[in-house]
């Protein structure tokens, strides 16, 4: 493996002879600097390949089914990765950043042991539930892959086996050094399975039972009963805002309480981009969701507005007006929860003047044409 290729993903660096976008070229593409079109391209297979594992398994799920879907070249693929398992290494690197700054919002690190180990077995099964496709992709098909992938799941589980047995009482001997690794495989598994089950109960319902077998080894009985009996972190926020069901938001616990919605990967992915550079229009979202046609756009951005997630700011409601895009409060907190670390893409406000000068500029954007112009409008 050469030094363009790291293994945290496999990500090779972008450079001359990048392919565009799309695959095919244009002004668009032309005005960009290499970095930000490395990252789109990136994104988008990322995307891509969630789907087509979660549809086909690893094993079917070919590099030409995923650079058709993501409507990259293939050519674009080798240079962004080295191999199919190298993409399948970046989208659990993506998974491991989204649950590190959801632990960092919740400040865990503050917490004691239990309560730490707490916040992190709810945070995991709720991404499940919210992100089922991704969730099997990282736990149920990524066996199937390449050494480089069984080697990033064996540390994963070493990391979670060391936070468990943080919670070994002191002087206690007897003790096997793999009881948190063992415990965190069994949670592991116990969850795969649940992947698989059509109609399973919410992951998210297990939390009490899973923080009893965890915490048993290490704090006793009496301990691992109590947590029988306690309420989930979600539910106990759900009835904390029970005032906001309907579908109306509070400002208050759970921000996905009555959200006629799932939100999915591409979903994460507008609101992450309207986090980042609030005020974009629909082509800005639309490019940073790796969503090609406009219609599509435009269609999840009204559904995004009605459930009170997203507003539009600019004069996009007038014939030929341009959206502006920003978070409602409640669509800020649901952000927080499923925001996508990416920070090429915020170089043009907070980085040096040399990166400003690589973004594009968006008023040389090529118009919609044809069928999709009406769809696309607010957003020239």
């Amino acid at each position: 493996m050469t030094a363009a290729r790291h293994e945290r993903g496999t990500v090779r660096a972008g450079g001359a002879g990048s392919s565009p976008v799309d695959g095919r070229g244009g002004l668009g593409d032309a005005i960009r600097g290499p970095r930000q079109v490395a990252e789109v391209q990136r994104e988008r297979l990322l995307a891509a390949a969630i789907v087509a594992i979660d549809e086909v398994g690893y094993p079917a799920a070919t590099v030409q089914l995923i650079t058709r879907r993501a409507r990259v070249s293939r050519r674009t693929f080798y240079e962004l990765f080295d191999s199919r398992e190298g993409c399948l290494l970046g989208v659990i690197d993506q998974a491991e950043r989204t649950v590190e700054h959801s632990l960092e919002l919740a400040g865990a690190q503050r917490l004691g042991w239990r309560e730490r180990l707490r916040i992190v077995l709810g945070l995991l099964l709720d991404l499940c539930d919210r992100m089922p496709a991704l969730a099997r992709v990282c736990v149920v098909q990524s066996p199937r892959s390449g050494p480089l992938v069984l080697a990033r799941r064996e540390a994963i589980l070493r990391r979670l086996g060391d936070g468990l047995e943080q919670g070994r009482p002191a002087g206690r001997r007897g003790w096997s050094s793999l009881t948190g690794e063992a415990l965190a495989g069994a949670a592991l598994q116990i969850v795969h399975t649940r992947l698989l089950t059509d109609g399973a109960r919410p992951l998210v319902e297990l939390e009490g039972e899973l923080m009893s077998a965890l915490v048993l080894p290490y704090l006793g009985a009496a301990a691992a009963r109590r947590e029988l009996s306690r309420k989930s972190i979600r539910t106990a926020a759900s009835e904390r805002a029970a005032e906001g069901s309907h579908g109306v938001d509070r400002g208050g616990g759970d921000p996905f309480e009555g959200l006629a919605m799932r939100v999915t990967y591409r979903t994460a992915r507008v609101l992450s981009g309207a986090t980042q550079r609030p005020g974009s229009s629909n082509r800005e979202l639309a490019e940073r969701a790796g969503i090609v046609d406009q219609g599509q756009a435009s269609k999840l951005l009204i559904r995004l507005e009605r459930l009170g997630l997203l507003q539009n700011t600019g004069d996009g409601h007038a014939r030929g007006g341009r959206n502006a895009w920003v978070l409602t409060e409640r669509g800020k907190r649901v952000a927080q929860c499923v925001q996508i670390q990416d920070h090429d893409w915020t170089a043009g406000r907070n980085g040096t003047r040399e990166q400003r000068e690589q973004l594009p500029d968006r008023r040389e954007q090529p118009p919609v044409s044809g069928r999709k112009r009406l769809a696309g409008a607010a957003s020239r």
